[in-house]
């Protein structure tokens, strides 16, 4: 049989005893016939939500590495020159550090009377090294700070064979003509603060290629706004320039002594 509507008719409050219209009231989650007016709602406590066990590992884990640095292409024509041994790298940004030792590569074109291999600084081996040598003998070494990092073979390849295990970055402590010593073989440069891993003291043939660098001291400026901005480094050559000048080429790049490819 169908329910009249109430309209006219009052209920009993289950929680208060009061008196309400009919129509007015609704019926609680707890079952209680209540007015709109005392109605409460079931507190979020309690229905709390399941929530299953966080997962304890991944399923395809890999071990945290950090990335060796690489060589950084530099804006164009970033050397500056100014008729004194100290010469500027402009580089925005670069984030390295005092003492570094940076690599430069692709320097085109003279510079303030200085010639591009004294930036590249390359030349080879006259006469083969063992892995214990304590001397190198370059086929020419006037370019090359009296002390520093050099690496050996970086480019050298052999089916099989690791590069990394044919290329020596070397740190070195006295320079004599062409003749090198004081050698820490197998070592690490410093790059962008940090001193990187070691590598493998190796014997090189005679002829092999030798790449230098040069530790730089880092410029910094102020902006308007009080902030470090540190956009150039300096390094310092065996000869002055002879003039005030600014080159390098499109294609110049700066980074670590050995890039370990």
């Amino acid at each position: 049989m169908a329910y009249a509507s109430g309209k006219f008719a009052v209920a009993i409050s289950d929680r208060s005893g009061l008196q309400f219209p009919y129509t007015e009231m609704v019926k609680e989650w707890t079952g209680a016939w209540v007015h709109k007016s005392e109605y409460e709602p079931k507190a979020p406590q309690l229905m709390p939500h399941e929530h299953s066990p966080d997962p304890q590992a991944l399923e395809r884990p890999r071990v945290a590495r950090t990335e060796l640095p690489v060589p950084n292409l530099l804006q164009k024509n970033p050397i500056s020159t100014a008729a004194t041994t100290t010469i500027t790298v402009t580089e925005i940004s670069h984030k390295r550090s005092t003492n570094d030792a940076v690599r430069l590569r692709n320097i085109g074109g003279g510079i303030g009377g200085i010639a591009p291999s004294v930036f590249n600084l390359n030349t080879t081996l006259n006469g083969a090294l063992t892995a214990s040598s304590t001397s190198i003998t370059l086929t020419d070494g006037s370019a090359f700070p009296s002390s520093g990092y050099i690496v050996i073979n970086e480019d050298k390849t052999s089916s099989g064979v690791p590069v990394e295990i044919l290329s020596e970055t070397i740190k070195y402590t006295s320079r004599s003509g062409n003749v090198l010593s004081g050698l820490t073989r197998g070592s690490g440069a410093p790059s962008y603060g940090v001193t990187l891993g070691d590598t493998t003291a190796v014997s090189h043939d005679d002829g092999s290629k030798v790449y230098g660098s040069y530790s730089i001291t880092v410029v910094n400026t102020t902006s308007p706004q009080n902030t470090t901005i540190s956009d150039s480094y300096t390094f310092v050559v065996n000869s002055a320039a002879t003039s005030t000048d600014v080159g390098g080429g499109s294609y110049a790049s700066a980074g670590p002594v050995n890039s370990r490819a």
